[in-house]
């Protein structure tokens, strides 16, 4: 299945800054993302909300890759501040942001995870 999003609607419409690599690395990914966040409601993957939706992820997929992403390694010193942060990995940082651009679109699910 072809993207919904293209690299000219993310940098030219989006205002994206991903290099068209960076971008092409991320987009599956931010694209099923947020696919699944809007799972039970009818996704219009043409709309210009679920796109914004998909560069919003894929921008937190580049910068944060989907695994833990707050805390530090110095050598053998490492600082973890998972329990008290909300978003501790990037798939966290990539539903926040899709979800701001998904807000008052009715599309993103609502129901019990």
């Amino acid at each position: 299945m072809a993207a919904s999003v293209t690299y000219q609607f993310y940098s030219e419409v989006y205002g994206g800054g991903l290099s068209e690599a960076a971008f092409g690395d991320s987009i599956g990914l931010a694209e099923s993302h947020v696919r699944w966040l809007c799972s039970g409601k009818r996704v219009r993957n043409y709309c210009a909300a679920y796109k914004r939706a998909v560069c919003a992820a894929c921008d937190a997929f580049t910068e944060f890759g989907s695994g833990e992403t707050n805390g530090f390694k110095l050598g053998d010193f490492e600082v973890r501040r998972y329990a008290v942060d909300d978003a501790a990995t990037g798939e966290d940082m990539a539903t926040r942001a899709a979800l701001r651009e998904l807000a008052d679109t009715g599309m993103a699910f609502c129901g019990v995870r």
